[in-house]
């Protein structure tokens, strides 16, 4: 009979059961986002659990997204943390199958846990929580409801069943798709109320000073196709960070202390920053979790104060050993005081590539340092350089196993040629890094062959990487490109492989070419 419904569908089956509850436990989070663009300088109820989550027991989950998804980690991280919400949700779609009073219990829960995420966060304004996170939970209950009636099919004419619910299967699945896009597009609302860029809005009439010193960006010399430019440009800068929400700073407000082992600590807001004397000069960071061969490294021409000018203004104790840069976001991130002995480049930047920093890259201000990866020194969004003793303080990724010293490695890259290229006349080209130190020479390898050195193209100075490129008569058939440098003081790269933790990954870039 057509009117017949399947045993496995009746009573409200745990396959719909647990469809139920994802769908209204993505419903909850997806209304619980929208309400909380009311303040869209604060945390969204996703992003705070996102942030305690790394912040506790996922950094070793992001480490894992990072060497697989790059600067799309945090995309891949949102995408797990929804996978999660979801199975929470059918564990409590069966749930209400059996007790609708547990099931709103067990809602209740992960909600007052979301609002303890919520408010652990230090942007985070209290009330606009609890509206946002009740709204949600409230959305997902009901939701919850409405399915579950409908997941349970109307008996037949004429045949009354106590507890029987008012739909079927048709009328369920109905329910379960209008309900999934609303939630869909509430998302969509919500990802782009937060999605803009404030640096335009809180810049508000100013303008970039004019720098003290520049230091120009010459013409390389290396046209080679395929070679990453000198100058990476600001689309394309990796961005490695543990925020999933990126801090919105208003520089009307926002103020930079210099604290700690000083003599004359002080407080200076951005105007008081963009009135002192600035430099601009080009120089390449790398992230630590960059592999052999990887783009986590970029070269930007700079605009800012430099960090010695603040450190001499506020009287460094002679007791001090380390610098420590706090973010808004409670990221600090330390290096050694010793460091700057070597008039390394260290500059608290405001600039990126002639614009002001885009929120995506540190707005108002952070820490760019020579030589250093950006875990021990690229604080971004800045709020406070705190000077403190060595064993004083450990940054955010030291307790979690990274090395407190964070020196960049010689590397090299091949840019090109990859995958398969034509026989005959082909150029090898990429860069090499050794930031603070440069590059003294770059060589390349061809199967078993001979090392032969490319030629290096000019650059602004050593603190960023240099473009190189070499010359070869390519054969039919497969082969395998190396490369390797060696910087200003003569060390060579180091060949043996190893992974980027505890502080950064070691060997040649190989790359296997197929030649037709």
């Amino acid at each position: 009979m057509n009117d017949e419904v399947d045993k496995g569908d009746t009573a409200g089956s745990p396959r719909l059961s647990a469809i139920s509850g994802i769908v209204a436990a993505l419903a909850g989070v997806s209304g619980a986002e929208l309400v909380s663009i009311i303040d869209t300088g604060g945390p969204s109820p996703l992003s705070a659990v996102g942030d305690v989550f790394i912040d506790t027991i996922g950094v070793r989950v992001k480490d894992i997204a990072v060497a697989i998804f790059g600067t799309n980690h945090r995309t891949a991280l949102v995408i797990a943390m929804l996978l999660v919400i979801g199975a929470l949700g059918a564990g409590v779609g069966r749930l209400h199958r059996r007790s609708a009073p547990r099931a709103r219990v067990a809602v209740l829960f992960v909600a007052v846990l979301g609002l303890l995420a919520f408010w652990s966060r230090p942007d985070a304004t209290w009330w606009v929580g609890v509206v946002s996170i009740a709204l949600g939970a409230v959305t997902s209950v009901a939701c919850l409801s409405v399915l579950s009636q409908r997941s349970v099919p109307r008996p037949p004419a004429g045949v009354p069943i106590p507890g029987t619910g008012t739909g079927d299967r048709r009328g369920f699945l109905r329910a379960a798709t209008t309900i999934s896009l609303g939630a869909g597009a509430a998302l969509a609302v919500s990802r782009v109320a937060r999605s803009g860029d404030t640096v335009q809005v809180a810049t508000g009439t100013r303008s970039l000073p004019r720098p003290g010193s520049r230091i120009d960006i010459p013409s390389t010399g290396i046209d080679t196709p395929g070679v990453s430019p000198y100058i990476t440009p600001t689309r394309d800068f990796y961005r490695i960070d543990t925020a999933l929400r990126v801090p919105r700073v208003d520089a009307d407000t926002w103020e930079l202390s210099v604290t700690g082992l000083v003599e004359r600590p002080f407080t200076i807001n951005f105007d008081e920053l963009l009135e002192m004397d600035s430099v601009s000069l080009p120089v390449t960071i790398a992230c630590v979790s960059n592999p052999v061969g990887g783009d986590l490294v970029g070269t930007a021409e700079w605009q800012g104060v430099p960090l010695r000018a603040l450190l001499d203004q506020a009287g460094v104790s002679a007791e001090a050993e380390q610098i420590v840069g706090r973010s808004v976001d409670r990221f600090t991130a330390g290096f050694p005081l010793a460091a700057l002995d070597d008039e390394r480049t260290a500059i608290v930047a405001y600039g990126m590539n002639g614009e002001f920093l885009p929120a995506l890259h540190g707005f108002p201000a952070r820490l760019v340092v020579s030589g250093l990866y950006g875990y021990v020194s690229a604080t971004k969004w800045l709020s406070q350089i705190d000077l403190t003793t060595w064993d004083g303080f450990d940054g955010y990724w030291v307790p979690l196993g990274w090395s407190k010293e964070g020196p960049v490695k010689i590397t090299s890259r091949i840019d090109t040629p990859r995958n398969r290229v034509m026989r005959g006349a082909t150029a090898i080209g990429g860069v090499a890094v050794a930031p603070s130190v440069g590059i003294d020479r770059v060589e390349v390898q061809v199967d078993d062959g001979e090392w032969r050195t490319a030629s290096l193209g000019r650059v602004a100075g050593d603190d960023t990487w240099v473009q190189w490129s070499i010359d070869w008569e390519a054969t039919s058939g497969m082969h395998w490109l190396r490369c390797r440098a060696v910087d200003s003081d003569g060390n060579l790269q180091v060949e043996e492989p190893s992974p980027v933790a505890p502080d950064g990954a070691t060997g040649w870039h190989t790359v296997r070419i197929v030649v037709d």
